[in-house]
């Protein structure tokens, strides 16, 4: 094991130029547009370059934006189907910056640590693999043959399949996820933690149990066609910027729109088409009719004090409120949450979620104009020890209106990256159904493993008491998307062996194991040449639509490989004569891939001619067919305790979120421009009345620290910033505060971090 443990597991402290402003009410708009092209002008693209690359992204034959999942309208823009954080990705992996031999030369992995992530992505592309063998403090480049060879002695040296840990980023494609999962199961373990596990995992396993699918029943047609459209814990602005152009179009066809969420985000508030010359001159769009400033995890108290409200309508409306024929028709247990609703105080629902009677009232009458209703959430939902209730209460709401499974209405959790659902789709999963095993049995002729694998949090315990010793990652920087830092960087620092499959240097390259291995790959925006000519690959968006990806742009360097190359050339040194399938003849053409995946998972018949289409084919979603997949075959109402939001005297609750110039753990820049935030991130956003009874200045340095499970944790020198947050809740960014975040607070059947509900103080810096 490395006896030398870096001291920068966590970002450094780099907000010297820090500066605040005024906090934005409307997103995009013409800065937007600016900054677009400033991103791409800062990674060596002028203007025609700029252009050509953009006006590919999201295009029928063009490549599927590496962002976030929010799907693409069938009467796409020509040119011009991107938003600003499309824009800063796609400069981000087309940048014109190599990293080479020389640069690893120069800089230490300790230097290296020290430097902020932004610093670490702007450094360019990763070109051939490189190796950090025990004892050094450099990575050196090596040969392809060697890195695949020095990977497969370190599995094959592993006592069982099960000391091997197999992360997914949501950026894998299909095709990659498919032999990928493959592989490992061939090899012999479910340990195939994904980044689902810390984000919407909490929904997969809410909406599986209650409607039978984990997946949103809503296509993009339905937003459009909505009545009304509650927007839950999340931040479309930011996250999921092309999601304001379809609710834009949806209040033009006559939707009212309900958003529900601690802060007043600008993309919540209102909207600057920048596509629109009208829109530019005339303001934009309010995008809320109602908000609803809920505190931190105050949404079941909200949606129960919604339903309760909405009971008493059917009380003096009989028939007109309640959906009592869907109900009877397709649910289960409705009479045990009336009697549950009818049994709540009301006003101290209200109090709990922090809005008054006015408001829901309000939202309310809003409601009851039509059944079309959609519910749309994210994170702020999900990361909470009791997201999967969150969730469940949702699919509540929605059922007693009977707004499932009709035009216009559903249930739309929208996922972060832009293929993490499709990866789940084609297994990448710790617990797969026995349906699948048995048919991944069927079609290779290998039993694969049914002991369940690990997840995200349980990987990292493995990998701290030493029955996981090798963690291979297909993507993504683990370290910074995991909570409680230093325990994660303990973590990995406790294996054998380290392997990271990426485009660019992250910090989690930097905190490692014995030996670290960096597999550099393609990009999507990239020509993918195979033995076969050019190949594409598919991805899942965030509705359930299947397309295809195509790369146009020259490689960064002529000797990457594919991560579905990656992943073959792998399993043929790993398997060898025991391999279930050709791995190398297979990624000659990768619609042999799709061939398997045909055989393999249900919904993909006929792939390979479905997928060529324009815009490519919907999977089936029996939710929206009011086909429900439980035991009973109906939708099910739960009771959902409203948590207890007490907190001890002088303590705060605490969620992270995004900056505007960031998308999960890729720092784009050090601004927040809709927030006010330029030149740092080392922020926590706090209530000036809770500020004033501190004794804390706007602008005084402040450690923040949790004490969860008798562990101190300290994220420090945080300044303050005020903000329009509910009292005794605060806000910070990540991955800088995920230190606070404890490993073992996570929710209560997902397993996922409480990262949106974390019990914090804050005190000036010592």
């Amino acid at each position: 094991m490395t006896s030398h443990r870096p001291s920068s597991a966590e970002p450094p402290e780099t907000d010297d130029h820090l500066r605040i402003e005024a906090p934005q009410k409307k997103a995009a708009g013409l800065a937007s547009v600016r900054s677009s092209f400033a991103h791409m002008r800062l990674h060596g693209h002028g203007l025609p370059s700029a252009i050509r690359i953009l006006g590919q992204m999201n295009q029928v034959d063009g490549f599927d934006c590496p962002g976030c999942a929010w799907p693409d309208p069938d009467d796409r823009a020509a040119m011009t189907e991107f938003c600003e954080n499309g824009a800063k990705a796609a400069a981000w992996e087309t940048t014109r910056r190599r990293l080479d031999a020389s640069f690893f030369e120069r800089y230490s992995i300790d230097e290296l640590a020290n430097r902020s992530d932004y610093w670490l992505g702007l450094q360019g592309r990763l070109t051939e693999p490189l190796l950090l063998r025990p004892g050094s403090r450099f990575y050196e480049p090596i040969s392809w043959d060697e890195a695949f060879k020095r990977v497969a002695e370190g599995l094959k040296a592993l006592d069982s399949p099960d000391e091997a840990v197999f992360y997914t980023s949501g950026r894998t494609s299909n095709e990659a996820a498919f032999l990928y999962q493959l592989f490992v199961r061939a090899f012999g373990t479910n340990n195939l933690p994904d980044c689902s596990n810390m984000c919407h995992e909490s929904s997969g396993v809410g909406l599986g149990e209650t409607v039978g699918i984990g997946k949103g029943s809503v296509t993009l047609d339905d937003i459009h066609e909505a009545d009304t459209i509650i927007v839950m814990g999340q931040n479309p602005g930011t996250n999921h910027p092309r999601m304001l152009t379809a609710l834009q179009k949806a209040k033009k066809n006559g939707a009212q729109i309900i958003a529900i969420n601690p802060l007043p985000e600008a993309g919540l508030m209102g909207f600057v088409n920048p596509k629109s010359p009208a829109q530019v001159l005339s303001g934009g769009t309010q995008v809320a009719d109602l908000f609803l400033q809920v505190q931190i995890n105050g949404d079941v108290a909200l949606l129960k004090a919604l339903m309760c409200l909405l009971l008493e309508e059917e009380a003096k409306r009989p028939g007109e409120v309640v959906d009592e024929d869907f109900i009877g028709l397709f649910t289960e247990g409705f009479a045990e949450l009336r009697a549950h609703l009818e049994a709540q105080d009301v006003d101290a629902l209200l109090e709990s979620a922090g809005i008054t009677r006015a408001q829901v009232e309000q939202a309310v009458d809003i409601i009851l104009r039509s059944r079309k209703t959609i519910v749309c959430w994210a994170m702020g939902l999900t990361q909470h020890r009791n997201g999967v209730g969150n969730v469940r209460e949702i699919v509540n709401f929605l059922l007693m209106r009977g707004s499932i499974g009709m035009p216009g209405a559903g249930t739309c959790p929208v996922r972060g990256h832009s293929n993490v659902q499709g990866d789940r789709t084609m297994g990448i999963h710790d617990r797969p159904s026995e349906a699948l095993l048995d048919r991944i049995q069927e079609v290779f002729g290998f039993d694969p493993p049914r002991k369940p694998g690990f997840n995200t949090v349980e990987a990292i315990h493995a990998m701290l008491d030493g029955r996981a010793k090798l963690f291979f990652a297909m993507g993504g920087n683990f370290l910074q998307a995991t909570p409680d830092t230093e325990r994660t960087a303990h973590a990995l620092q406790k294996c054998k062996m380290t392997v990271h499959v990426s485009t660019k240097l992250n910090r989690g390259h930097l905190i490692h194991g014995n030996w670290s291995i960096i597999l550099p790959c393609l990009a999507r925006s990239e020509v993918d040449e195979q033995a076969y000519g050019p190949q594409f690959v598919t991805v899942e968006n965030s509705m359930g639509v299947v397309h295809s990806s195509h790369g146009h742009l020259s490689p960064a360097d002529p000797k990457l490989y594919s991560e579905s190359s990656i992943v073959a050339w792998l399993a043929e040194q790993v398997l060898g004569p025991e391999t279930p399938v050709s791995w190398c003849w297979l990624i000659e053409n990768y619609d042999r891939i799709r061939d398997l995946i045909e055989q393999t998972i249900r919904g993909f018949e006929d792939f390979n001619a479905r997928v060529r289409k324009p815009g490519g084919f919907h999977l089936y979603n029996s939710a929206r067919e009011r086909r429900f997949d439980t035991k009973s075959g109906k939708a099910k109402f739960t009771i959902n305790p409203a948590p207890d939001l007490a907190l001890p005297d002088g303590c705060f609750r605490m969620m992270t979120v995004r900056t505007h110039d960031q998308y999960n753990t890729t720092v784009y820049g050090n601004d927040d421009r809709y927030r006010g935030v330029r030149g740092g991130r080392r922020v926590v956003f706090m209530n000036e009345a809770d500020m004033q009874q501190a004794g804390i200045a706007a602008g005084s340095k402040v450690d923040i620290t949790n004490d969860f499970g008798g562990a101190r944790r300290i994220a420090p020198r945080f300044t303050v910033v005020p903000y329009p947050i509910p009292s005794r809740c605060v806000a910070t960014y990540f991955p800088e505060a995920n230190v606070l975040v404890p490993l073992n607070r996570f929710a209560e059947g997902s397993f996922t971090p409480a990262s949106k509900d974390v019990t914090v103080r804050v005190a000036p810096s010592t």
